[in-house]
């Protein structure tokens, strides 16, 4: 099963976490400083919500899918690549508190997506996504 990943840098967790566990009806997945996750079945959501500055609006940080394996990831690598997407690829790399391995892209907007696997849980927390000129220089 794979799954939309929705990612919000939010200026009030707890009020975030609190309104999300009503919306959907499940609490989170995982709870750490700044952060927490919900795997919600319906829809297929991951929904993560990033700590972010106090008194600004919520803001779209991040988009993915969620998969199953490395091989879907190398899969969904290699159909990126061969349709003319600039790719970054992660192995083994910690972020939201989980070891990945992931390729990122950018969209016409210079919207993030990422295509990952989680392999195991991490300490490590928010970590800051490829910038631009890394992953999709000349899109």
């Amino acid at each position: 099963m794979s799954r939309v990943q929705l990612a919000l840098r939010v200026a009030d967790l707890e009020g975030s976490v609190a309104f999300y566990t009503k919306l959907f009806g499940v609490a989170p997945a995982k709870r750490r400083p700044g952060y927490a996750n919900f795997a919600v079945a319906e829809p297929p959501l991951k929904l993560v919500l990033l700590e972010g500055e106090p008194g600004r609006p919520t803001v779209l940080d991040h988009l993915g899918v969620e998969v199953e394996s490395t091989g879907a990831v190398d899969a969904a690598t290699a159909r990126l690549t061969e349709s003319g997407l600039v790719t970054l690829t992660e192995g083994d790399t910690e972020c939201c508190y989980a070891l990945q391995d992931k390729v990122w892209v950018r969209g016409p907007g210079d919207e993030p997506w990422e295509v990952y696997v989680v392999k195991g849980d991490s300490a490590v927390g928010d970590k800051p996504m490829p910038a631009a000129g890394e992953c999709c220089a000349g899109r």
